[in-house]
């Protein structure tokens, strides 16, 4: 597998599928989430709510993933994962790294061969970037996956020099 920084817009990587830092609820937010459900239309919100009507009636758990069409992004999936939130007292890194590993377990099951993630909880959920840069990047890395292009596609200057330190 190749691992690829990328500093810019998640919405815009030509990708099999893009990686969404969810909320629980699946219906949209801020940040990552809502880049993604504007950029890629209602037909993203659409799935959202049939997955709450049917599979996640109380919301999508934190580290799990599930994937839906990406409506008119250039990718062919959305895979949503709920990150968690950071705490100073409660070790909540293995949840973390179940997004990353559960993400590019459903980009198996639907055959995607390139995925772009975005530091998952370290934006609105608080995570220190380095330690979310060092989880994402050992857990990838520690996978056995067919996706053979992953890319974290980083927002910002800084994100970026913190991934490419990691890494």
């Amino acid at each position: 597998m190749d691992i690829t920084l990328v500093q810019g817009d998640i919405t815009a990587q030509t990708v099999d599928a893009i990686v969404n830092a969810a909320n629980s609820s699946l219906m949209g937010g801020g940040g990552v989430d809502g880049a993604i459900h504007h950029k890629g239309g209602p037909e993203i919100l659409e799935e959202c709510r049939a997955l709450r009507a049917s599979r996640y009636g109380r919301g999508l758990p934190t580290g799990q993933a599930v994937a839906t069409t990406a409506g008119r992004l250039s990718a062919r999936w959305v895979i949503h994962t709920v990150g968690p939130v950071y705490s100073p007292v409660d070790d909540r890194s293995a949840a973390l790294a179940s997004c990353y590993r559960e993400s590019l377990r459903v980009a198996d099951s639907l055959g995607a061969r390139s995925v772009a993630f975005p530091a998952i909880s370290t934006g609105i959920f608080g995570w220190p970037l380095d330690d979310g840069a060092r989880i994402a990047l050992s857990t990838v890395r520690g996978l056995s996956t067919a996706v053979e292009d992953v890319r974290f596609v980083l927002f910002d200057e800084e994100a970026y020099g913190v991934f490419k330190a990691a890494l």
